[in-house]
């Protein structure tokens, strides 16, 4: 008989805990929530030290590209200076007639 008056007041105090439980960590469960993803979101932004590394690298690996080009174009008009004349003088190609 005992039993059987104490199973109706502990469904009562469970659901009344749980319902108080929801109402007072719900709001500080969402501003933790917003907290972390701040927190995230600040981490995650580019700080302007790792734009300027970033851009230096860039620019570096650009100068390194242009130099080769140079190198190149240097190898190139010295090949051509010293051989034959004739190359200079390469017909354009030929093309094909338009349709209409």
């Amino acid at each position: 008989m005992m039993i059987e008056a104490i199973a109706p007041m502990l469904v009562m105090m469970t659901l009344i805990l749980t319902t108080g439980g929801v109402l007072i960590l719900r709001p500080i469960s969402k501003r933790l929530g917003s907290y972390l993803d701040a927190v995230t979101q600040a981490r995650l932004r580019p700080t302007p030290e790792a734009d300027l590394a970033r851009i230096h690298d860039v620019l570096s690996s650009i100068d390194g590209r242009l130099n080769q080009i140079e190198e190149r174009q240097d190898f190139a008009e010295a090949l051509i200076s010293a051989s034959d004349p004739k190359l200079l003088s390469i017909p354009a190609p030929v093309r094909a007639p338009e349709r209409n």
